[in-house]
């Protein structure tokens, strides 16, 4: 009788472990209520998944991300930097003003170019253009500290390019330099505790060589030149 009912249990257990699996397993391709989480955030540890659930009220606005993405390649550090910064949001304006999936100031878009910040919120197409084109300028801005310093070591946070130009993004170039300059004796955070060192950490290793370095960058509609 105890065998039985063992098996019984067994089988329930393994009843309710395919159910959560089934109800949980991602949803059509064109379901923009699900967000999937990036490898590349997974295994640095920035986030955990249930806590960026899409609440009902913002599932229009979500982006579903449809492929797993492998660190190391620009797609992901992008798609790895959108969900830091906005969790993939285009549309999203947080407290201080900073708008879409990467979280832009109006300071830095006016440089690139961009005055009408109603249809950069409204168009991913030069949202992505706006940030290759930064990546571009910082990588230009930094390059000096990207050769002098990458493979370094400071305050226990590896030293890439990828890193310095994700530090870049959050914390502005400038700011980078003075990190780098005064060995990390220098540092900042913005408004929300988050340091230079941390994206030094996040977004370490990965590969942006596609995106090459120049010194005067201005976004032309939905391309940068």
């Amino acid at each position: 009788m105890n065998e039985v009912l063992i098996a019984i249990g067994i089988s329930c257990l393994i009843l309710l472990g395919y159910g959560f699996s089934s109800s949980s397993s991602p949803k059509a391709k064109n379901d923009l209520g699900t967000t999937l989480v990036p490898l590349s955030l997974k295994n640095r540890g920035l986030i955990s998944p249930p806590a960026f659930s899409i609440p009902h009220s913002e599932k229009k606005d979500a982006v579903r991300i449809p492929f797993p993405l492998v660190a190391g390649d620009y797609i992901a550090f992008k798609e790895a930097l959108g969900f830091k910064e906005s969790r993939g949001r285009y549309s999203c304006v947080n407290t201080l003003g900073y708008m879409g999936k990467y979280q832009f100031g109006s300071a830095t878009l006016a440089v690139l170019g961009i005055k009408d910040t109603l249809s950069f919120l409204h168009s991913p197409e030069l949202q992505e253009s706006v940030l290759e084109a930064n990546i571009a300028r910082n990588k230009w801005i930094l390059r000096h500290e990207i050769a002098s310093a990458s493979g370094k070591t400071i305050n226990g946070v590896p030293i890439t390019e990828s890193g310095l130009i994700a530090a870049a993004h959050l914390a502005g170039p400038g700011n980078v330099k003075k990190f780098i300059r005064s060995n990390g004796t220098n540092s900042m955070e913005d408004a929300f505790g988050t340091t230079v060192e941390d994206y030094l950490r996040y977004f370490a290793g990965f590969d942006l060589s596609s995106i090459k370095a120049k010194q005067k960058v201005r976004v032309n509609g939905e391309h940068y030149k």
